[in-house]
C-alpha cells in the first residue's frame, strides 16, 4: 500500500530511534549549577544553568562528513590539526575523515518558558537527507527530557542551512512546534536565492502559518528579573549572511549557543581557518575572532552544534 508522505513524516517524528547524547569534553569547566546526568551515552549528558534558565543539549544525529577534513578546512596546518585533536578527539576518524554531531539545544526558563535552538537534520525526505544522516533523533531527545513540541513557545533558527531547520516542519509543511514563533534574522531570509530549499521547505510554510518571526539585529527573547538571566539573539554573520547566535547571560555566567560560527575545533585553535562552505570567509573570520575574544574575556561557555562534545570553555 502506498503511504502518504506526510503520515510517514509524522510517524518518523513520533518513532525516531533513541539518540546517543554527549557532553563534558576534556578541559571543559562547568559554569555554576551544572545539572546531573539524565542518562548515559558516549559520555554523560549535562545541562547548564544561567540564572533562571537551563540549557539542554539534544543530539539529533552524528556521523562522518562527506568531505575529508583537509578539503573542508584547506588552510589548516598539521600543527592546527594536532592541537584540535587534543580539544575534540572524537571528531577525528580514520585517515582524513571528519566526524561531527548535529546538535540542537533546548532552553527551559521560568514560568514554563520553553525554547529550542535549531531543529537538526530532520526526517527522511528532508533537504538534509542528500548528505546528512537522516532520520534525525530530535523527537526522541525531546521526549526523553520531557518536552512536548506543543509546549515550545520559541524556536530560534541560527541560520537556514538544511541541517539546522530539518524538524521545523513536517514533510507536509505543517509546523512541528504548533505554538512556537520561529525566530530568524530578516537578512537571512532576504539572502536566500531563488529556488533555495529553505524557502520552499521551511520559510514559506512558516510564513503561511503565521509563525515566522523575522527579527532585525540584537533581539531579547526572554528575561527573568527575579530568577536572573536573559536570552537574546545576536547577529553573527559570515557563515551565512544572516547567521545569529543565542546568548544567555545573568551578569555572572554566560552561555553562547554558537550555531555555525565555528564547525570544528580547528577553528577554536586558529579562528582564521576558513570552512569551505562559509558564504563570506573574511566576515566569518572576523565574527569568529570577535565572538571567541568576547567569550574568553567573559569566561563564557560555548554550546556548539557540530563538535562532538556540546560544551567548550575557553581558557
Amino acid at each position: 500500500m502506498t503511504e502518504n508522505p506526510a503520515e510517514i513524516g509524522r510517524r518518523a517524528f513520533l518513532l525516531a530511534a533513541t539518540a546517543v547524547t554527549v557532553a563534558g569534553a576534556t578541559g571543559v569547566a562547568a559554569p555554576a549549577h551544572a545539572a546531573p546526568a539524565r542518562r548515559k551515552g558516549r559520555s554523560t549528558m549535562t545541562a547548564r544553568s544561567v540564572g533562571g534558565y537551563e540549557v539542554i543539549p539534544l543530539l539529533d544525529a552524528a556521523g562522518p562528513f562527506f568531505l575529508d577534513r583537509q578539503v573542508a578546512f584547506p588552510a589548516a596546518t598539521p600543527r592546527d590539526w594536532e592541537l584540535a585533536r587534543a580539544v575534540d578527539p572524537g571528531a577525528f576518524g580514520p585517515g582524513q575523515t571528519w566526524q561531527l554531531d548535529f546538535r540542537c539545544y533546548a532552553i527551559r526558563g521560568p514560568r514554563d518558558r520553553l525554547m529550542l535552538v535549531d531543529t537538526g537534520v530532520g526526517p527522511d525526505g528532508s533537504p538534509a537527507g542528500g548528505w546528512a544522516p537522516t532520520p534525525g533523533r530530535l523527537p526522541d531527545e525531546l521526549a526523553w527530557v520531557g518536552i512536548d513540541p506543543a509546549d515550545v513557545d520559541t524556536v530560534v533558527l541560527t541560520h537556514l542551512h538544511e541541517d539546522h531547520f530539518g524538524w521545523s516542519v513536517g514533510l507536509d509543511g505543517t509546523p512541528v512546534f504548533p505554538n512556537a514563533r520561529y525566530v530568524v534574522q530578516q537578512r537571512e531570509v532576504a539572502a536566500l536565492p531563488a529556488g533555495d530549499a529553505a524557502r520552499s521547505y521551511v520559510v514559506d510554510p512558516l510564513r503561511a502559518a503565521g509563525q515566522l518571526d523575522e527579527v532585525d539585529g540584537v533581539t531579547r527573547l526572554a528575561a527573568a528579573p527575579r530568577a536572573g538571566g536573559s536570552v537574546r539573539v545576536v547577529p553573527t554573520p559570515g557563515h551565512t549572511p544572516g547567521h545569529q547566535s543565542v546568548v544567555l547571560d545573568d551578569g555572572h555566567d554566560q552561555v553562547v549557543v554558537t550555531g555555525d560560527v565555528l564547525v570544528h575545533a580547528v577553528q577554536l585553535i586558529d579562528p582564521a581557518v576558513a570552512y569551505r562552505y562559509e558564504a563570506d570567509p573574511d566576515l566569518a573570520r572576523r565574527t569568529r575572532e570577535r565572538l571567541l575574544a568576547e567569550a574568553r574575556a567573559r569566561g563564557a561557555v560555548l554550546a556548539t552544534a557540530h563538535l562532538t562534545e556540546p560544551w567548550t570553555e575557553l581558557r
